[in-house]
């Protein structure tokens, strides 16, 4: 589900994902929202490099069951902005291979379009 938030200006792409894993606010768990990304520590980190946003991932053990939602919540977030025209995942400097909301894998750039599919309205 697409949620709005207002952020400052000066808000870089580090920080939105910073509020992204954080999770949702109090009044937002109060309506029943939840985050594929709280508590997680799987971003390394993230920089923008000529309007693609570049997230690294930290190697994990053992596979996720929510990780199209998980990328969804990223690309979705990322895509927002108006510096951002595409995001790339990286593991280790390398490119990674990521699912799209049909479930195939993909390591090229993406962009909220591809997770449209899985944004429900409020």
């Amino acid at each position: 589900m697409a949620v709005e938030r207002r952020v400052g200006s000066t808000a870089d792409v580090a920080a939105l994902l910073g509020d992204l894993v954080a999770g949702p606010t109090d009044a937002e768990r109060d309506e029943g929202l939840s985050s594929a990304l709280t508590g997680t520590d799987l971003i390394a980190g993230v920089r923008l490099v000529a309007g693609t946003a570049e997230v690294s991932f930290r190697p994990q053990a053992g596979g996720r069951t929510d990780d199209i939602l998980a990328i969804g919540q990223i690309v979705c977030t990322l895509d927002a902005r108006t510096d951002v025209d595409t995001v790339r995942f990286l593991l280790d400097g390398q490119v990674l291979k990521v699912p799209r909301a049909d479930g195939s894998l993909t390591e090229l750039p993406l962009t909220s379009a591809d997770y449209r599919a899985l944004i429900t309205d409020r």
